[in-house]
């Protein structure tokens, strides 16, 4: 019976393509006591299983030796004050206004903790501005070098052809490196050892000034492909600092801050108003309004309560939340996007495929054929050594594939940055490939079918005008950061009213505000909470349903024990998501809204836009569906 192997997991800096992959992949898998190899140029690590006997210094030497940095990755795994506003009905969901002190607050200690790579899951650390990167630096040297190499060739023409050669060299002589490591480990037809090739070959045939300006391209390719695969990196990076570094663990009675990694399923944590949660869980005691857009894409903080999922990355609004945690840091809802993005990346284009299989076969064909035309007909026919050899440097100069190298990279770095320049996030060449024969496209709601904030889009008057209605509420919401009470006040400052002062300023958790406002005594809440103050009629409990029924949020004023009027609020679709939508569907494209925000929101949403709507969703449903929809035909 023999052990099961050992896991190592190592960083991988300066992997941008799977050709480094595959080299790494079998130089490290022909090592001793290795048994798999796994590498991933998007998250930028290696995996490697191996037995017990496996020298490990060997394989970092090894991959080093390949011209990439390579350390092993360790294994594993302050409260506000409180002003609550309202809490919403929707679809079973209460959304309340966090709690939110009227006063000055400090929230220096209390702000989202950054995490610069996820528990369990780390990602090639970035490399910074390209200039300062090794690639940007020999590729800068280079070019220094061949624009010195052509003043010298102008004002001493003995010395050009040296001073072009001493140019090629800056350049060659790392490559040379690489393509000899590449070879003793087992991968002879590099695109490094062609370039080598192909660069001493143009200096034979007297054509250093080309064999160092082709140089100095390949490494320009080169860069182009390490800019590209750090923004891929840093993309998904973001993603892990939804996730705080530390939790606070509740143990034996004392309460102590901990690496959120290392925080086990089952234990449990304090959550602390306006911290976010580190890790998945159940609520056990407490009730706060909780703001899971960066999650679900729910619009507005969700109200919950004992016995409610959270999920990690979410913001804790205005009560201190224990929660008994259910996944491990390696494997919270942060941690399975992050590995369903890596996925995503990892899948390689068709012409990128293509080129994969080509270049198996193509780079030992172009020095096959080189040699033969450089060697046959002397032998065979009499012909000139001279010459025949010229001949057969210049087919391997010719037939060098640099140019794939060069131009794929930068054909896809032109068109993400094309696409950035108008808000377009294009996952890789394989998007780009593939947007000519799409026949649906589905999209989230926050944020991308709408403006990804809500917006107030009715008040209603009904003992005040709506003026007075939307004074007095912006009063109320002075001080608070919660994003409905900003889109009341915003909505004020639109309309040049200017909010009164206020006294005694009370928040009710879960429900809402009350305050004295012009010795008037004012409530601001849900309608739920208002119907607990004062008797609403008939209609205007039948107003403020239609304006739920819409996907709206509403907020009902009560002035001095009488229903003074309301407020509807709700996340807007984009000025330009209906024309957008209406040019997919005239091309004969179906669109779908995949969105974790409620039903009813969604609907709406839907119905305002003419999109088909799935709603209620998680990260790993959404891609569910998209698979359903692949399964359907659909591309």
């Amino acid at each position: 019976m023999t052990d099961s192997p050992t896991q190592t997991r190592y960083r991988v800096e300066g992997m941008d393509c799977a050709s480094c992959a595959t080299k790494i992949d079998t130089a490290v898998r022909r090592m001793p006591g290795v048994s798999d190899v796994a590498v991933s140029v998007t998250a930028g690590t290696m995996t490697v299983s191996h037995d017990g006997a496996s020298d490990l210094a060997a394989i970092e030497k090894k991959v080093t030796g390949l011209g990439y940095a390579v350390a092993p990755l360790s294994a594993g795994t302050a409260p506000t004050p409180s002003h609550a506003h309202c809490d919403h009905d929707h679809d079973g969901h209460d959304h309340a206004h966090g709690a939110h002190d009227h006063e000055e607050h400090d929230h220096s200690g209390h702000a989202a903790k950054d995490v610069e790579g996820l528990h369990g899951h780390d990602h090639g650390s970035t490399e910074g501005p390209w200039w300062r990167s090794k690639k940007g630096r020999l590729t800068i040297a280079c070019g220094v070098a061949l624009a010195a190499a052509y003043g010298i060739g102008k004002l001493f023409p003995a010395l050009e052809a040296y001073a072009f050669t001493a140019a090629m060299l800056v350049g060659l002589i790392p490559i040379a490196r690489r393509a000899v490591m590449a070879t003793l480990a087992g991968t002879p037809f590099s695109i490094e050892m062609l370039m080598t090739i192909a660069a001493v070959g143009a200096v034979v045939i007297n054509a250093s000034e080309e064999a160092a300006t082709v140089v100095f391209l390949f490494l320009i390719g080169e860069l182009l492909e390490g800019v590209a695969a750090g923004k891929a990196r840093a993309s998904i990076q973001s993603l892990t600092k939804l996730v705080p570094k530390t939790a606070w663990l509740e143990e034996n009675g004392q309460t102590r801050e901990t690496p959120a990694e290392s925080v086990a399923v089952g234990a449990t944590i304090l959550v602390r108003p306006g911290d976010r949660i580190p890790a998945d869980g159940v609520i056990v005691s407490g009730e706060s309004a909780i703001d899971e857009a960066p999650i679900t894409g729910e619009s507005v903080p969700v109200r919950k309560g004992a016995d409610a999922k959270v999920f990690a990355g979410a913001i804790n609004g205005d009560a201190a939340l224990r929660v008994r945690v259910t996944a491990a840091a390696a494997d919270n809802t942060i941690a399975r996007v992050v590995r369903l993005v890596e996925e995503a990346q990892e899948s390689k284009a068709p012409t990128e495929r293509f080129i994969d299989r080509f270049s198996r076969y193509y780079t030992p064909a172009v020095v096959v054929v080189a040699a033969l035309v450089a060697v046959v007909p002397p032998l065979l026919f009499g012909g000139a050594w001279a010459a025949w050899v010229y001949k057969g440097l210049a087919i391997l100069l010719i037939g060098c594939p640099c140019a794939l190298v060069i131009s794929t990279p930068a054909a896809i770095a032109a068109s993400l940055s094309a696409g950035a320049r108008r808000g377009l996030l294009l996952k890789g060449g394989a998007v780009l490939e593939n947007l000519g024969k799409i026949t649906a496209v589905a999209f989230d709601k926050t944020g991308t079918l709408t403006e990804g904030a809500p917006k107030v889009t009715d008040v209603v008057g009904f003992a005040l005008s709506q003026a007075d209605v939307l004074k007095f509420a912006a009063a109320l919401e002075v001080g608070s950061s919660h994003p409905l009470a900003g889109a009341i006040l915003a909505k004020a400052a639109a309309s040049e009213i200017v909010p009164p002062h206020t006294t005694d300023a009370t928040a009710i958790g879960g429900k809402g505000v009350a305050a004295t406002v012009e010795g008037k005594a004012m409530f601001l809440g849900s309608l739920q909470a208002a119907g607990e103050r004062v008797v609403l009629s008939a209609n205007q409990t039948a107003h403020v349903t239609a304006l739920h029924d819409e996907g709206k949020t509403v907020s009902v004023l009560i002035v001095d024990d009488r229903i003074a009027g309301a407020i509807a609020l709700r996340d807007e679709p984009r000025a330009d998501a209906l024309v957008g939508l209406e040019a997919l569907t005239k091309n004969g494209v179906r669109t779908v809204m995949l969105t974790g925000d409620n039903h009813r929101t969604a609907t709406a949403i839907g119905k305002q836009l003419g999109i088909e709507v799935r709603a209620g969703l998680l990260p790993e449903d959404k891609l569910r569906i998209i698979g359903e929809l692949q399964g359907q035909g659909l591309v």
